[in-house]
């Protein structure tokens, strides 16, 4: 089923700001920002996690990108941002207090998982879809 007009415009915003948020934070994964460091020594994941979930959050803002995968893409978000959101919750609290952060980035984290788990409403009929196109036969 093709989305309407009004779906199509309230999807493409949500696709480019989670996009956006998972494309800003690769900078200070990549880059070894003392957040990113804290976040992930805290976790005891540091540097290989911060690393993976940097591809991760790529690939899905990728996938956010393009129509075809972009279900595929809020899947992969929502289940990383999910991880992200558990991690505040239960270690690292809400605000980073040693890294001068307020709750920001929970914040951001928060607005993705809603961002993503949105777009899967919208974009849910294509689902299927999806995965005939990448792997050649019926997902379902």
């Amino acid at each position: 089923m093709e989305l309407s007009k009004k779906q199509t415009i309230i999807s493409w915003i949500l696709q480019l700001v989670v996009a956006a948020i998972l494309l800003q934070t690769l900078f200070f994964k990549f880059s070894g920002a003392a957040e990113s460091v804290y976040i992930f020594s805290a976790l005891g994941a540091e540097p290989w996690g911060r690393y993976g979930s940097g591809v991760v959050e790529l690939i899905a803002a990728i996938l956010l990108l393009v129509p075809r995968t972009a279900p595929l893409g809020a899947l992969l978000s929502l289940g990383t941002i999910s991880g992200a959101i558990m991690a505040h919750l239960t270690r690292l609290g809400i605000a980073l207090t040693p890294v001068n952060d307020k709750g920001e980035l929970f914040a951001l984290a928060v607005i993705a998982f809603i961002g993503s788990a949105a777009i899967l409403f919208i974009r849910r009929r294509s689902i299927p879809v999806v995965g005939e196109r990448l792997f050649g036969r019926s997902a379902g």
